[in-house]
C-alpha cells in the first residue's frame, strides 16, 4: 500500500493502453511515453503493460506500507527517498514508511515510477490507465492509497545498459498522413521545413503548436484518427493529438506521429521547439 501526502501536479495510475474499444469512441489512454515507462518496467523484471505510475512536472510525495522494490525512468525530477537523492534508471528497495519524493524538474516533463509487480488498480475494459470518464479518478488526490502487488517477486534486472534519454532532440519522426495532398507546395514546405514551439494548450489530450500556417477551407468527412496524428485546422494551426485524444476529427490529418515521436513529444514543455522529420 502506497498513501499519497502530496499529489504533486499531474500523477495517474497508467499502463500501455485501452485497445479494442475505439469503434466505441474509448480513447487508448496510456503512459504518454512508453519508452521510459517500459524500460522502468523491465529493470523491475515487471511485464511492459504492468501500471506504472506516470509524474508530470512536479513529482508527488508518497509514503510506503510494505517493503518493495522501485524504478524511475523518463525526465529527471530530483527524486528522493527519506531525503536523500536517488537516481533514473536505477533499482531501489523500499522498507516500510520510507517516503518517496521529488523536487527540482531538470530535464523532460514527465517520468514513471514503477513498483515490483505493478500497481494493483482497478482494470476497466482491460486497461489499468485512468482516464475521468471510465475511471474514479483521472489523478493522484492527497490521502489516497494505492494498492501494489504484494505477491510478485520478479528477477531485477540491474545489468541491463543504460537508457539514453535524448529529450533535447527537437526531430519528430513522422509519416504522411491520409490528407496529406490536400496540402498546397507553400503550405506543404512550411509543415516539413518549419520550427515550431510547443504552445500553452498542451495536454495528454493533445498538443497544439503556435507557429499559424497559411490557412485552408478543405472539408472532410469525421473520420478515424489516433495518437499522434496531426490535425490541420482551417485557421492553419498544428494540433497533435496524445493518448487521451478522441477517437474521430474532422481536421485534415495532414501527418502522424510514430510512437517514438509521440514519446519525445510528451517530454517537451511549453515553448520548446520541435521539426518534423519526414519518413517514407
Amino acid at each position: 500500500m502506497i498513501q499519497v501526502n502530496k499529489p504533486g501536479f499531474y500523477s495517474s495510475v497508467q499502463d500501455l493502453g485501452r485497445f479494442g474499444y475505439r469503434d466505441k469512441g474509448v480513447p487508448i489512454s496510456g503512459v504518454m511515453d512508453s519508452i521510459s515507462a517500459k524500460f522502468a518496467n523491465k529493470l523491475l523484471g515487471n511485464d511492459e503493460n504492468d501500471a506504472v505510475l506516470e509524474i508530470t512536472m512536479t513529482g508527488p510525495e508518497l509514503v510506503f506500507s510494505r517493503a518493495t522494490v522501485i524504478a524511475i525512468s523518463g525526465a529527471i525530477i530530483s527524486p528522493k527517498i527519506n531525503g536523500a537523492e536517488i537516481y533514473n534508471d536505477e533499482v531501489y528497495e523500499i522498507q516500510p514508511g520510507d517516503i518517496l519524493s521529488f523536487g527540482e524538474l531538470k530535464t523532460g516533463f514527465r517520468c514513471y515510477l514503477a513498483v515490483q509487480g505493478g500497481f494493483n488498480t482497478e482494470t476497466i475494459l482491460g486497461s489499468k490507465s485512468w482516464y475521468v470518464s471510465l475511471t474514479t479518478y483521472s489523478h493522484l488526490l492527497q490521502g489516497k492509497k494505492i494498492e501494489v502487488d504484494e505477491s510478485s517477486k520478479q528477477d531485477i534486472k540491474d545489468d541491463l545498459p543504460g537508457m539514453n534519454h535524448n529529450f533535447d532532440s527537437k526531430k519528430l519522426e513522422v509519416y504522411k498522413g491520409p490528407e496529406f495532398h490536400l496540402l498546397t507546395e507553400e503550405q506543404e514546405q512550411q509543415v516539413l521545413n518549419g520550427i515550431f514551439n510547443i504552445a500553452k494548450e498542451n495536454s495528454r489530450m493533445a498538443y497544439q503548436l503556435k507557429q499559424q500556417l497559411y490557412p485552408h477551407n478543405y472539408s472532410i468527412l469525421t473520420s478515424a484518427t489516433t495518437p499522434g496524428t496531426v490535425q490541420f485546422t482551417p485557421a492553419g494551426k498544428l494540433i497533435i493529438l496524445m493518448k487521451d485524444a478522441q477517437t474521430t476529427g474532422g481536421y485534415p490529418r495532414v501527418l502522424q506521429l510514430t510512437d517514438n515521436a509521440i514519446a519525445l513529444l510528451a517530454q517537451k514543455r511549453t515553448g520548446e521547439e520541435v521539426i518534423f522529420s519526414l519518413k517514407e
